[in-house]
Parts: structure tokens; C-alpha cells; sequence
């Protein structure tokens, strides 16, 4: 069993209004040294496969055709096996 921890962000040429909200608010409520803020979402899958490069090649497989907008959107994926879970 393997755990696919999925982050995907916006790729840095595409403008992130969030990102651009949350930075306007964090300046306003008084935080300072903060140069950028960008927003993405992560996404958890727990994976039956009996290695590791098939569950990395069924994680690929998963957001190249679901999670994630390549046009737009940038992922890595951090692979846990079950002994590091523990």
C-alpha cells in the first residue's frame, strides 16, 4: 500500500487571483516580509500496487488524466510507502 501526496499549483505564468487576495489581506492585517502568495490544492491517494514506480506511474496516470489541468497547472507528487507511514 502506498500513500500519493499530490500537490498541485498553478504554473508561475499564470496569474493566481487567490494568491493575489490572501497577500492583499495578509499585508492589510499587518504581516510584513511576505513577498508572494501562491494558492494550490493536495490531493491524498492511497494506492494498491506491489512497488513503488507502479504506484508513481498510477499517480501520473491519475493526474495527467483527472487532477490536474496541464494547460494551467503544475503537480509533484511525494510517494510514501506504508513502513514510512507508520
Amino acid at each position: 500500500m502506498y500513500h500519493a501526496r499530490i500537490y498541485v499549483t498553478l504554473k508561475k505564468s499564470i496569474l493566481d487571483p487567490k494568491g493575489k487576495a490572501a497577500f492583499g489581506a495578509l499585508k492589510n492585517i499587518g504581516f510584513t516580509g511576505i513577498s508572494d502568495v501562491r494558492i494550490g490544492k493536495m490531493v491524498d491517494l492511497k494506492i494498491d500496487a506491489p512497488n513503488e514506480q507502479e504506484a508513481r506511474e498510477v499517480a501520473r496516470n491519475a493526474c495527467e488524466k483527472l487532477l490536474v489541468n496541464e494547460v494551467m497547472e503544475d503537480y509533484e507528487i511525494e510517494l510514501i510507502t506504508a513502513e514510512q507511514q507508520v
